[in-house]
């Protein structure tokens, strides 16, 4: 049973940073592809980045490539968002998501499990 938790999310100046992670409590392992997606008001959630689970692939929706890094640690069953250079639009509920499999899917229905979602709040 795959049980996400995320934390790390907070209030920060544009241009500064913040450190996302996710815990899953469940041990699953490598055996899943995990996501984060964000989720502003009013707007529908969309992709952010994905990590397959050796940790070998990521994908990035444009606006955050160079900005943020998604990367695992399988032995903490830990996932992670780095952001930097965070922007006023950058502003969301930020999820974590997990799917069994290597492939990286960029649409939210493709994936089974959700954490509860951590507020990031960038101010101009």
């Amino acid at each position: 049973q795959v049980r996400l938790e995320e934390s790390g999310g907070g209030l920060v100046q544009a241009g500064g940073s913040l450190r996302l992670s996710c815990a899953d409590s469940g041990r699953t392992g490598s055996g899943y592809t995990m996501g984060w997606f964000r989720q502003a008001p009013g707007k529908e959630r969309e992709f952010v980045a994905a990590v397959t689970g050796s940790g070998r692939y990521a994908d990035y929706t444009d606006s955050v490539k160079g900005r943020f890094t998604i990367s695992r640690d399988n032995a903490k069953n830990t996932v992670y968002l780095q952001m930097h250079s965070l922007k006023p639009e950058d502003t969301a509920i930020y999820y974590c998501a997990a799917r069994y499999g290597s492939v990286i899917y960029t649409t939210p229905t493709n994936y089974m499990y959700w954490g509860q979602g951590t507020q990031v709040t960038v101010s101009s």
